[in-house]
């Protein structure tokens, strides 16, 4: 039922819509189209224009999703500057890893925000893993 629905559309009513539309001989017979067949001409237009834009749609450059070009977007943004110092000796872990892209959620502590940061802006950027000594 359905295919046979749009054999229909495009054996008999595509062909029979094509046949009426005011396409002009030359290229000056545009100029001279009233604007009720520029109207009749629009749905034609524009399924070609999006036809076109499909098409090269491949070839077209990627646009990147970042942001903006600060590294810090959110974190201590009333400080001038933002600093965070922890003595290695109050390590109560061998491991500690701290965030080096801003985007941790529990900052200054790695939560591995990077990793999707990385993946939305090309960057490289990494935690700050400090390790303790076991004498």
């Amino acid at each position: 039922m359905v295919l046979e629905t749009i054999s229909k559309i495009i054996k008999v009513q595509l062909p029979a819509y094509l046949k009426k539309l005011p396409l002009p001989e030359t290229i000056g017979g545009f100029a001279r189209l009233t604007v009720s067949e520029w109207l009749r001409l629009l749905p034609l237009l524009g399924i070609l224009a999006l036809l076109g834009y499909l098409t090269i749609r491949p070839f077209l450059p990627k646009k990147k999703k970042q942001r903006d070009s600060l590294i810090n977007l959110k974190i201590q943004k009333e400080n001038p500057k933002v600093v965070n110092e922890i003595d290695i000796e109050d390590l109560k872990s061998t491991n500690v890893c701290y965030c080096r892209c801003w985007r941790s959620k529990t900052f200054p502590v790695c939560d591995k925000s990077h990793i999707k940061h990385n993946e939305l802006t090309g960057d490289n950027v990494g935690p700050l893993i400090l390790k303790k000594k076991i004498l």
